[in-house]
């Protein structure tokens, strides 16, 4: 089953377990967060939205916050000993799609457990014994 959704501007073709970089949403990381506008769901019979799917939605677990690639906006008039140099860079959320949600469903899975790190110094310690 797949979905396409439709944020930030932009529209994504999504299954679960992808992982995909969307513009900034409001959540912290490692909490579940809902898309509602849902264009298509996908599957044996496909329904299609006008515009949106009625009741569809999609449960994602925000894994990260990050910062996008410096795009540089650089303006030269020929001439005239005139340039700009203007950068910026996009604010990013990472997300994992969890599951494809239809009939005004709630999401049934929550975050994924962290791995828990193991210390260097246990580790040497087990290699010695």
């Amino acid at each position: 089953m797949f979905a396409v959704i439709k944020t930030g501007g932009r529209q994504y073709r999504v299954v679960p377990d992808d992982v995909l970089e969307v513009g900034k949403i409001a959540g912290e990381v490692g909490t579940i967060v809902q898309l509602n506008e849902v264009l298509v769901v996908g599957g044996d019979t496909p329904v299609l939205g006008l515009p949106t799917v009625a009741g569809a939605s999609v449960a994602a677990e925000v894994l990260d916050h990050k910062r996008g690639p410096k795009v540089i906006a650089f303006k030269k008039r020929r001439r005239k000993n005139s340039r700009r140099k203007r950068g910026y860079r996009d604010e990013i959320t990472v997300l994992r799609i969890t599951e494809i949600l239809t009939n005004d469903a709630k999401p049934s899975i929550g975050p994924r457990p962290k791995r828990e790190k193991v210390a260097k110094e246990t580790a040497k310690e087990e290699e010695a014994a």
